[in-house]
């Protein structure tokens, strides 16, 4: 029987009990490299937005929507325990590794994702603590508990979850959703496929031995190629979209279109190069610049709107 057939974690009775757990086990547990990328990119979208944002209620806001952040993530890796501790680059998680008990991690997460809502809700608007609450939900129920163990798509769909922290930053600063907060998810969202695609060719046999059904174990690592690379095409000039509407400067342009060139430049290596250790090596090429990417574009956009250098 497959993994991914098997009960969750906190069903398993060897990781349910008292855990003698440290603070540092905790904040692993909200998964803080996650956690800085959701941050960084709802500020962005917050000092994209058009209007002034009160200093202490900005601050207030990021600070909740970290915590919310590190809540889906310890859901995440309530559920994921059992698959978690068959792969190499999880198994030293703290629930499959015995530092936390299960049910200890489900309620640390259950109550972080209520307080984050409430304290962004109550120091912003409702507009962004719904966006929030949407998000927590998707990541841990729809992404975490239906999506990755039953389809090749679970990325795809997925991905709406790590989209959504840009616009719920705008959200915050104008307490609406807009066309330009819609383009800054899209970027994040055609992103998220060619990203993750291109480690699961390098890891293909662990996720195999997980049950989880990455694209390249159910659809073969051809149709995967041919995937990140449509996927890349769309990314190249959508990621020039907020230039083109305002929402970006010069400079943005510039760097997004330099970015967008060299994503899809590593992307038509991925397509290309299909045998042997050049084959992952042109995939961890991908997969390592689609992280700076994603970086590069977004930080000239924060600093073209808060230091005001955009010409």
């Amino acid at each position: 029987m497959s993994l991914a057939t098997q009960q969750p974690a906190f069903d398993q009775p060897g990781l349910v009990g008292a855990s003698l757990a440290t603070p540092s086990d905790y904040i692993e547990l909200l998964k803080p490299r996650v956690m800085s990328l959701v941050v960084f990119t709802a500020l962005c979208g917050m000092m994209a937005a058009p209007g002034h944002l009160n200093a202490i209620t900005g601050l207030i806001s990021l600070f909740a929507i970290a915590v919310g952040a590190g809540a889906s993530g310890a859901l995440n890796m309530v559920y994921d325990a059992d698959i978690d501790a068959i792969m190499t680059r999880t198994r030293k998680r703290p629930i499959p590794d015995g530092r936390v008990a299960s049910a200890e991690a489900l309620a640390f997460g259950v109550v972080l994702s209520i307080f984050s809502v409430m304290v962004l809700g109550l120091a912003s608007n409702w507009v962004a603590g719904a966006l929030l609450a949407g998000t927590i939900f998707f990541y841990a129920v729809i992404y975490t508990m239906w999506l990755k163990r039953t389809t090749p798509q679970n990325i795809v769909i997925g991905g709406a979850a790590g989209a959504f922290p840009p616009m719920i930053g705008y959200a915050v600063a104008t307490g609406s959703v807009t066309w330009a907060s819609v383009v800054l998810f899209a970027i994040i969202f055609i992103w998220t496929p060619p990203h993750f695609w291109a480690l699961a060719l390098i890891k293909s046999d662990e996720y195999a031995r997980a049950g989880i059904p990455m694209m390249p174990n159910v659809k073969g690592p051809d149709r995967t190629r041919t995937e990140i690379l449509i996927y890349t095409l769309i990314l190249a000039p959508l990621g020039c979209v907020p230039w083109v509407m305002g929402l970006g400067g010069t400079a943005y342009g510039l760097v997004a279109a330099v970015a967008g060139t060299a994503m899809l430049w590593f992307a038509v290596q991925v397509y290309r190069v299909r045998e042997g250790e050049a084959a992952d090596k042109a995939a961890r090429h991908l997969f390592g610049f689609s992280i700076l990417y994603l970086l590069l574009p977004f930080a000239i956009l924060l600093a073209e709107h808060s230091f005001g250098l955009r010409f």
